[in-house]
């Protein structure tokens, strides 16, 4: 089932876990996966670039995120923030994506604090360079920054999808029932 919506949009948000709890009951695990990532030197960035970033990366997920942890029931559950490795690696470019993906690193430690209460754990998982649609889209899957993220990264190679996904599914398991406000970084040893 799919659920669509403007994440950045308070009305959409609410309306995307509303559609989702109605056809799939009370909510215990959220990933916040929802991003969006475009590169730019300091001298291009404008407010619009700015805001594209902020709205989705950061406010979305606080919007989601609220609105989820309403339908969540007693038991409480998990909520699995994706942020990003570059919160850390800080490559040269990406001002605004990074700061956005440092906010999520920040924002999970707070929530995990707040939402301790109610038995929601909440953790970030940051990946390095892993093969997805955007990565394809965006072209970044093969040439320059491949090569580079290879050759600086200790495994020597990217991530797959699945790589992540495992370490997700980790975290949203009993398995990690005494884990939250933590940021783990799967990149292949690249810090």
């Amino acid at each position: 089932m799919a659920v669509h919506g403007n994440l950045a949009d308070a009305k959409a948000a609410k309306s995307v876990v509303a559609d989702t709890v109605k056809a799939l009951g009370p909510i215990d695990i959220l990933v916040n996966n929802a991003g969006v990532y475009e590169f730019a030197p300091l001298g291009s960035i404008m407010p619009e670039h700015f805001h594209k970033h902020f709205d989705l990366n950061v406010l979305g997920l606080l919007l989601v995120s609220q609105e989820a942890v309403q339908h969540f029931n007693a038991n409480g559950g998990s909520i699995v923030n994706i942020s990003s490795g570059v919160s850390t690696v800080t490559p040269p470019g990406s001002a605004v994506y990074t700061a956005t993906k440092a906010s999520v690193d920040a924002v999970t430690s707070v929530l995990s604090k707040e939402l301790a209460a109610r038995k929601i754990r909440v953790n970030a998982v940051n990946p390095g360079m892993i093969v997805t649609e955007g990565v394809t889209a965006a072209g970044f899957h093969e040439g320059e920054m491949r090569t580079w993220i290879e050759s600086v990264t200790p495994m020597g190679r990217v991530g797959k999808v699945e790589e992540i996904a495992s370490v997700v599914a980790f975290l949203a398991s009993e398995g990690a029932s005494y884990i939250t406000g933590e940021t783990l970084h799967v990149t292949g040893g690249f810090r």
